[in-house]
């Protein structure tokens, strides 16, 4: 490896743990009102709970069908059932994961810190491929094919039953990006990527570039300064895209024609998750907001948890879910931000954005707690 590539690696691992403790600024955080008792008006309840240990790495939950998969740090794979909570099958790779977990339902794939993308299927090992460069955000499994997103801003597809190299695509960006799970899903028959501040149209079979829309743009005189990157989970609606840029803006494209549909100032560091009226997103200083999906007015926010390090969102039909850094998980009214129910986890911080499993709703904590919830 050359003294640039070192270079590069110390500053990123420099800027993840900068944007992990919100550092950066050379500030602290404000603490937090207390919350008083809150009055359920919406229930929670777990159904099951599960343990796949301790995560430390930007861990997306794949949830396909009944089927749930993730990973912990040291290398276990696990895929589990959505119902149950109860293993459909469990590897332990021994080698340490940086990036995942990505799944179409039967191959689920993970990228190890030494850089090599592994393919599961079943609980065997289908095919491994050494990458170039670092990855941080989980592979895409989609159409046959292996889809992923390197931290030097190459693109890669590969066969998903041979791992054959198919193509790449690099495109040039600032030397920085963040020790984040990225934007990196299929719209149609596009692959939807997020690239420095924009979101990239590329054909799928090819891996040319159909479009690029900014999402935004670098500004400042030093590279930490110019930093920008799209980090997930992004939110799909038909062909509609919207995600976040690092501490700068949201906006929403619509990926079939490669068009800028709105962008607005939002300065923070998780994605986003909506629905067909409106777009959630937690800011740094622990504001949640709302925009109207279609246009981006502002439809509301609510201070309630302000100075909170909160979770990336998960918009449900009974409200909205997020949990904070002190291992409280949160319910708001999708109508107006009011605080609807507050439970306590079982552990700290959520290791990953909840995600949707058939009825249930999926957290994992970093100590590795899994919990399967239902809102009634």
């Amino acid at each position: 490896m050359n003294t640039s590539h070192w270079s590069v690696m110390s500053k990123l691992a420099w800027l993840s743990l900068c944007a992990a403790l919100m550092a950066c600024s050379g500030t602290s955080r404000p603490k937090p009102e207390d919350i008083p008792s809150v009055p359920v008006l919406q229930d929670v309840q777990t159904r099951w709970s599960a343990q796949i240990g301790p995560v430390d790495f930007p861990l997306v939950v794949s949830a396909r069908a009944d089927r749930v998969a993730l990973a912990n740090s040291q290398g276990t794979v696990a895929v589990l059932s959505a119902q149950t909570g109860q293993d459909i099958w469990r590897l332990n790779l021994n080698q340490p994961i940086a990036a995942g977990v990505g799944s179409d339902g039967q191959q689920v794939a993970v990228v190890t810190r030494d850089n090599q993308l592994v393919v599961l299927e079943e609980g065997k090992v289908l095919w491994r491929q050494t990458l170039s460069a670092q990855s941080f955000t989980p592979p895409l499994v989609a159409g046959g094919r292996v889809f992923v997103l390197t931290a030097d801003r190459s693109v890669l597809a590969y066969d998903g039953v041979t791992g054959h190299k198919l193509w790449t695509q690099q495109r040039p960006g600032e030397p920085l990006v963040l020790k984040q799970a990225g934007v990196l899903l299929p719209v149609k028959n596009t692959l939807v990527v997020g690239l420095s501040g924009r979101l990239t149209g590329l054909d799928p079979n090819t891996g040319s570039i159909r479009w690029e829309s900014a999402i935004t743009t670098p500004r400042g005189t030093n590279d930490m300064e110019r930093l920008v990157d799209l980090v997930g989970p992004a939110d799909r609606l038909g062909d509609v895209v919207c995600a976040r840029a690092f501490q700068s803006q949201i906006g929403c494209v619509n990926a079939e024609r490669g068009q800028n549909v709105w962008t607005r100032a939002s300065n923070g560091e998780r994605g986003v998750s909506g629905n067909e009226r409106l777009l959630i997103a937690a800011l740094s200083n622990g504001v949640v907001q709302a925009w109207n999906r279609s246009n981006g007015e502002r439809l509301w926010d609510t201070e309630r948890l302000k100075y909170r390090a909160l979770s990336a969102p998960l918009v449900t039909p009974r409200g909205v879910l997020l949990a904070d850094n002190g291992g409280w998980l949160y319910v708001l009214s999708l109508a107006d931000g009011a605080l609807l129910n507050r439970i306590k986890l079982e552990g700290n911080d959520l290791a990953a954005a909840p995600v949707q499993a058939g009825a249930n709703f999926v957290l994992v904590t970093r100590e590795g707690r899994v919990m399967g919830l239902q809102i009634p």
